[in-house]
């Protein structure tokens, strides 16, 4: 049981003036005024509307909340509460309920209970980030300063009447965020790249950098994590891709996922690795851990910043030199973004077969450029022939994912790299999504197709035991957007 504050008398409040009730409130306002100052609650408040407040100026809805957080602390000493405790919760609940009922307010029964949530959500949680969090269908939150915040729901973006108190109170929740994991967010270090428990993706930028206050940006991750059956049911790949990439996997390609921001590389990845077989040992490394890879022998890294000092920093560079005296067999970056990549096509080139990673790309040839990019970022001077030869033999296959008009997200290619001639990459696409236009609802259709390309790697498929019938390449039709929705 949390224990009572000395001194405390929680069944009588210490002798002071009441807090005005809204009509006091409204008697006092200027008669022009007078009428917006108070209204009563409706029997269905309106959606996301904080509180379920009852009070039309939020000023005074507000100053509820940081009242009735001013009393709790008076009364329980909120530091012995473990915030994983479920006896710690309820009781802070009752209180909150308790002192809620104390306050002369306008508030019907449904307005107290949310506004209880709200100093719930508080003590125990993200603050009024909570009721969006818990929101299964909002894949996206994006909180421009205290008084703005935007969520995508549906693949559209849409603003919010979720609200912070101030700048201090967005910092709070920033803080709040990177604590547990040994990160910081300072003056001297404004930008920072977390998690969430679920695994959700966290960016927060905060002033001198960010100029109309903290910025945080989260990327869902579901309570539910997709799977591939997901992807056949929400349109975005056939059968007969899931088969070849399966047997990929199996078969120890190396396989090179790329898309735009937001286009959904890490849950693709994700699903990918669930071909892995269950006895292969795997190292997974990651700026802030994203991946959930389900096999029983894996090794997860991540990256940490420098401190206070700039003393302490390990980067993904040396995560993936550090990774290959762990024994692995293979080997996973969540995003290669820098000198990195060098290492990691090294690491594919010397035993480590079936390795995967993301990168930032919006085409095939844009993925090969960027790699060469991010190959002279490791400091060493290589000729470019050197370069796309290491290119060529660590890649096998590169699967590209795209958010399409209207937020549908599709795996649109997947490309064969399949050497070089003379000083060029020569690649072939085996699958693709051939875009047909937009309908009335402003979402992008179209069609799955197999080019009719025999890839080169179906030898070795055959020598893994996972051979596939040539006729799965024939040139065809796979299926087209309208037919998937009747299936």
């Amino acid at each position: 049981m949390l224990r009572l504050r000395k001194n405390n008398k929680p069944e009588k409040e210490p002798e002071k003036e009441p807090a005005p009730r809204a009509e006091q409130v409204a008697d006092e306002a200027a008669p022009e005024e007078a009428k917006q100052a108070v209204e009563t609650v409706a029997a269905e408040p309106k959606e996301g509307a904080g509180a379920g407040a009852s009070l039309r100026d939020r000023n005074q809805l507000q100053a509820l909340r940081t009242r009735l957080h001013k009393k709790l602390f008076d009364r329980l000493n909120l530091e012995e509460i473990e915030v994983d405790s479920p006896e710690h919760r309820e009781q802070v609940r009752q209180v909150l309920s308790d002192l809620c009922e104390e306050e002369q307010t306008l508030l019907d029964y449904r307005g107290m209970q949310r506004l209880v949530q709200d100093v719930h959500n508080e003590v125990f949680g993200l603050g009024p980030l909570e009721a969006l969090l818990s929101d299964p269908v909002i894949s996206e939150i994006m909180v421009n300063g205290p008084k703005q915040v935007y969520v995508e729901r549906g693949g559209g973006l849409e603003v919010t009447d979720v609200t912070f108190q101030d700048n201090a109170h967005v910092l709070q929740i920033i803080d709040r965020i990177i604590s547990p994991l040994g990160r910081r967010c300072d003056e001297t270090s404004p930008m920072v790249d977390a998690r969430l428990k679920d695994g959700s993706r966290v960016n927060a930028v905060i002033p001198p950098i960010a100029l109309d206050g903290p910025s945080i940006s989260i990327r869902r991750f579901g309570k539910k994590r997709i799977t591939i059956e997901d992807y056949l049911n929400f349109k975005s790949i056939v059968p007969e891709m899931i088969e070849f990439l399966k047997a990929a996997v199996i078969a120890k390609l190396n396989v090179l996922v790329m898309g735009g921001t937001g286009s959904g590389k890490t849950v693709l990845l994700n699903n990918l690795s669930g071909f892995i077989p269950s006895k292969e040992r795997v190292v997974t490394i990651e700026d802030a851990a994203e991946l959930s890879l389900q096999q029983p022998h894996i090794v997860r890294l991540e990256t940490r910043p420098p401190n206070i000092e700039g003393r302490g920093e390990v980067t993904t560079r040396d995560l993936v030199r550090n990774a290959l005296r762990m024994r692995p067999e293979r080997i996973i970056v969540g995003e290669v973004r820098g000198g990195e990549a060098l290492d990691m096509l090294q690491a594919m080139n010397t035993g480590h077969d079936g390795s995967m990673t993301t990168l930032h790309a919006n085409t095939t040839r844009d993925a090969i450029s960027r790699l060469e990019t991010l190959i002279m970022m490791s400091g060493l001077e290589l000729p470019i022939k050197a370069m796309r030869n290491q290119i060529s033999s660590a890649i096998n296959l590169i699967v590209a994912q795209s958010r399409l008009q209207g937020g549908a997200r599709k795996v649109v290619k997947i490309t064969e790299i399949q050497g070089m001639e003379g000083d060029v990459i020569t690649t072939q696409d085996l699958f693709e999504y051939e875009q047909q236009g937009v309908d009335q609802n402003g979402k992008a259709y179209g069609r799955f197709v197999c080019t009719g390309m025999r890839p080169k790697c179906l030898e070795r498929l055959d020598a893994y035991g996972v051979g596939l019938d040539p006729e799965l390449f024939t040139r065809r039709v796979l299926m087209k957007d309208s037919e998937l929705s009747k299936g």
